[in-house]
């Protein structure tokens, strides 16, 4: 049952996430990655690969990842597949909100706009808080310690970009992007008005 859980958020979100890329794609820019740090750049990529084929891997044969199982109870698993599929829609809300903004590194489009509607209204990476609940909802799902720090390590990579990210958006939209910042959470929602900008 959660392989079949797991198979089909894949088989319906997979074809939304490269519809948006291939549309941001479309207007021939090619993304800055000079801006990542090394770490970053080097790192991220194939280690999302490996994790995606150590997803695949489940679907198609458990088996082969039985040395890292965890006997989990069904509650925590059915509670990850609750906390996959609202992070999946969440996904798919921030790839409609970004639309053509969409971009795989820190650095924004050359014709990139600010975006504040959507989920940016609360937060200002969702996409990265949709990854972390994947991530989370993914390791208990599958009952799968390697899925689940594979997916963890991902989203720390990915996690220490935000900085440089939110640099390159200041020198982009300047005070308009502070004004944001001051308002939303980082990867949160903020429960107060107060300026912090770690949220």
């Amino acid at each position: 049952m959660f392989r079949f859980i797991l198979l089909v958020g894949m088989a319906v979100v997979s074809p939304i996430a490269l519809y948006y890329r291939v549309r941001a794609l479309s207007g021939g820019e090619r993304a800055d990655r000079q801006q990542e740090r090394p770490l970053s750049r080097s790192l991220l990529r194939p280690l999302g690969a490996a994790w995606i084929a150590a997803i695949v891997v489940y679907v198609a044969k458990p088996e082969w990842l039985s040395s890292s199982a965890c006997p989990l109870p069904i509650w925590s698993r059915w509670l990850g597949a609750v906390l996959w599929v609202l992070s999946l829609a969440l996904l798919v809300w921030t790839y409609q909100a970004l639309g053509r903004n969409l971009t795989d590194t820190v650095a924004p489009r050359g014709n990139a706009t600010l975006v504040t509607s959507g989920p940016y209204r609360f937060v200002r990476h969702p996409m990265y808080s949709s990854f972390l609940g994947i991530a989370a909802g993914l390791a208990l799902l599958t009952a799968n310690w390697l899925i689940g720090a594979g997916g963890m390590l991902v989203w720390l990579l990915m996690a220490t970009r935000t900085s440089r990210e939110e640099a390159a958006l200041i020198d982009r939209f300047g005070e308009d992007y502070r004004t944001y910042c001051r308002r939303t959470g980082r990867f949160l929602p903020r429960l107060t008005s107060a300026v912090n900008h770690d949220a």
